[in-house]
């Protein structure tokens, strides 16, 4: 075996040393590198502190739109069920209701309407069962008969002319007078009226708060609807059906006043704070709820 000189196992030695040395002062490095933006990364300041309010507000508008609905209708003779229906009985109740609402439309015309003010809805038909005499086992005998019914729809602008476009309609003969609606022409106008009803509240409760705090409001961090404006059309309940032998029956009074429509809306609004007396600790805000 060939002996290994000593100054050679000296010099192989320091070279490890020094190959390890190396390792240690790279991986320092490394380290180094890796927790400077972990300490850059520590937070070094509080999140800003916010103020959330929500507020709710609505309007009341008086309405300047109504609607009216009306029927008319004709019946066929009631044949008993056995017996065979006639067509030209059909024929007769259509002309007799197209004669009818002729003349209904130029009754509503002549009160000044306008003729695109008044419209004739499509002619509905179906059977309708009705009871009949008793037969000799003391039972009501089953009759069957067609109605054919045109709806009458009137809309109004100017609900000065309501109390005349009504007597009209019963005095036309109307089978039956469904009530009227009340509207707005212009919904649009009336919802962001509400809705910045409740955006002004909202700044007045956080105004008031904020003054309460001895703090400032800073900007607005996020602004939300937590009700849409609810529209709801005023109904005037009124109702006039034909009796048994055809004459209109009117529970309408002569007091057509419509009222007032009300439109609500909500808001949810944060605002950031500042000031010197703003809470400060993190996650700190102040909130208020109707």
């Amino acid at each position: 075996m060939k002996a290994i000189p000593l100054n050679s196992q000296r010099s192989g030695s320091s070279g490890l040393r020094a190959q390890l040395l190396g390792y240690s002062l790279l991986g320092g490095a490394l380290l180094a590198l890796l927790s400077a933006p972990l300490a850059h990364a520590s937070p070094s300041h509080q999140p800003q502190p916010s103020l959330h309010v929500q507020a709710q507000s609505w309007v009341e508008v008086e309405p300047d739109k109504a609607t009216l609905n009306a029927r008319l209708w004709e019946n066929t003779p009631a044949l008993s069920t056995l017996e065979e229906s006639d067509s030209s009985a059909l024929s007769d109740a259509r002309e007799r209701l197209e004669t009818r609402a002729s003349e209904l439309i130029e009754q509503m015309e002549a009160t000044g309407l306008e003729r695109t003010a008044i419209h004739a809805g499509s002619l509905n038909v179906y059977p309708e069962h009705v009871q009949g005499q008793r037969n000799e086992d003391g039972e009501h005998e089953t009759l069957q008969r067609t109605r054919l019914e045109r709806p009458i729809t009137v809309e109004l602008t100017d609900l000065d002319q309501l109390s005349e476009v009504l007597d009209a309609l019963i005095a036309a003969g109307v089978n039956s007078l469904d009530g009227v609606q009340f509207d707005l022409q212009d919904r649009d106008a009336a919802t962001d009226e509400a809705l910045v009803k409740a955006l002004e509240k909202a700044q007045h409760k956080a105004n008031l708060m904020a003054d309460s705090l001895d703090a400032e409001l800073g900007h607005v961090q996020r602004i939300e609807e937590t009700q849409s404006p609810i529209f709801q059309p005023q109904m005037m309940s009124m109702r006039a059906e034909s009796d048994a032998t055809g004459a209109s029956q009117s529970t309408a009074t002569s007091d057509y006043s419509p009222g007032t429509i009300r439109i609500d809306a909500g808001v949810n609004v944060v605002w950031a704070l500042k000031g010197p007396n703003a809470p400060g600790r993190p996650g700190s805000d102040v909130a208020a709820q109707e």
